[in-house]
C-alpha cells in the first residue's frame, strides 16, 4: 500500500479526471476482502454505496483492515482511509 505522502504527492500532480482515476487505482490496489467477510456486521451503516470493513488483529495489537465497496470512487476512498490507519 502507498504511503499517504505518495499519494497526495502524486494527487497534487494530477489535474481533473486524473485525480478520479487515481482514487479508482487505489481502490483497486487494495488487498482483496474475501467475499464470506462481507457481512451485515462488516458493512458500514450510512454509506449511499455498499462499504465493507473488517480488522484483523496484528503482532503487538496492532490492527490491520480488509475493506471493499461495490464503487469504484468509493472504493478509492475507503483506501484513502485505510492506508491512514492500516497496521497503526
Amino acid at each position: 500500500m502507498r504511503s499517504l505522502t505518495d499519494i497526495l504527492d502524486e494527487y497534487l500532480f494530477l489535474e481533473g479526471d486524473e485525480r478520479y482515476r487515481l482514487l479508482i487505482e487505489l481502490g483497486r490496489e487494495l488487498e482483496p476482502m474475501p467475499d464470506a467477510l462481507k457481512t451485515d456486521a462488516t458493512l458500514v451503516r450510512g454509506c449511499s454505496a455498499s462499504v465493507w470493513v473488517y480488522p484483523v488483529e496484528q503482532d503487538h495489537g496492532r490492527l490491520h483492515f480488509l475493506a471493499d465497496s461495490n464503487a469504484a470512487i468509493t472504493k478509492g476512498i475507503v483506501a484513502l482511509v485505510v492506508a491512514a490507519v492500516q497496521d497503526r
